[in-house]
């Protein structure tokens, strides 16, 4: 396949990398790629913090195995940070640049020269103030520099049959607290325990934001949404949703959306963090 070749040929030419391997599919295939063109020269790191669900933790540790990359978990400490709990609309660049320093710190440790993330070229019509730390340390994207998008990028996981070709995205836990409203340990833990709830009923790509007033908004696929509302499972999921904290929970009509939360992320600290293309 002409794409794996080109994106294999690209990250050879970096000499020695370390992948952010978050245990999406994204940086799955760029972990993969940078085995396939440096071997031992290439290391994947992973973070470990309140904010990463211990399904992704588990799937980043599988998916290295199976590529048989180096895999390195480190702990980040963006919950000690103000500039990232309250939560501002600036949170995941004050998260990105926790990463990013971490991994930087262990450079010398692990042998690398370039960092390089999972960001695809879709990525670059959302709000990604994440994109902006990255530049500011001189993180590659290699999915991005080769003009690959999600499809594309779903076509080598499936090429490479890797474990998470098929795995929904799975943003970090702190990307469901409304901004305005303050990241804590105990809420990422609660969302994550809302999100197994509805996992275990079978419903695989779902979110559960959390707004002001412990207000859980569920967010599903449009299919689920009547299953969710019948009488019985509604009467027990807001008895299991109520035990867990929030005190009001609520179902989304318009259904499962990528990034809905960033509608209320005002105009101007937006447009400050405006995905950039390009190494």
């Amino acid at each position: 396949m002409l794409a794996a070749n080109q994106l294999v040929d690209s990250i050879r030419t970096f000499r020695r990398v370390a992948v952010a391997l978050s245990g999406g599919v994204d940086s799955a295939v760029v972990a993969k790629a940078a085995h396939l063109a440096l071997g031992s020269d290439a290391v994947a790191i992973t973070a470990d913090s309140p904010s990463v669900t211990r399904r992704d933790l588990t799937e980043a540790r599988r998916v290295a195995e199976f590529i048989g990359i180096r895999h390195v978990v480190i702990g980040t400490d963006e919950f000690s940070k103000p500039d990232y709990t309250r939560n501002d609309g600036r949170r995941c660049y004050h998260c990105k640049s926790e990463l990013y320093d971490r991994i930087l710190e262990l450079r010398s440790q692990l042998g690398f020269d370039v960092i390089c993330s999972g960001a695809n070229q879709d990525d670059l019509g959302d709000y990604r103030p994440g994109l902006q730390a990255a530049a500011e340390r001189g993180v590659r994207h290699p999915l991005q520099e080769a003009g690959f998008g999600k499809s594309v990028v779903r076509q080598l996981a499936n090429l490479w049959s890797l474990p998470v070709r098929d795995k929904p995205a799975s943003p970090c836990l702190s990307s469901r607290i409304a901004p305005g409203v303050a990241v804590t340990m105990e809420r990422t833990a609660r969302i994550e325990a809302a999100e197994t709830i509805l996992r275990d009923l079978g419903i695989a790509d779902c979110r559960v934001r959390l707004h002001d007033g412990e207000l859980a908004r569920i967010e599903v696929p449009l299919e689920a949404i009547a299953a969710l509302a019948a009488p019985d499972l509604r009467r027990r999921l807001c008895e299991q949703m109520r035990g867990l904290g929030f005190r009001f929970i609520t179902l989304d009509l318009e259904g499962l959306r990528s990034g809905s939360l960033n509608e209320l992320i005002d105009v101007t600290i937006r447009n400050d963090y405006l995905p950039r293309g390009g190494p």
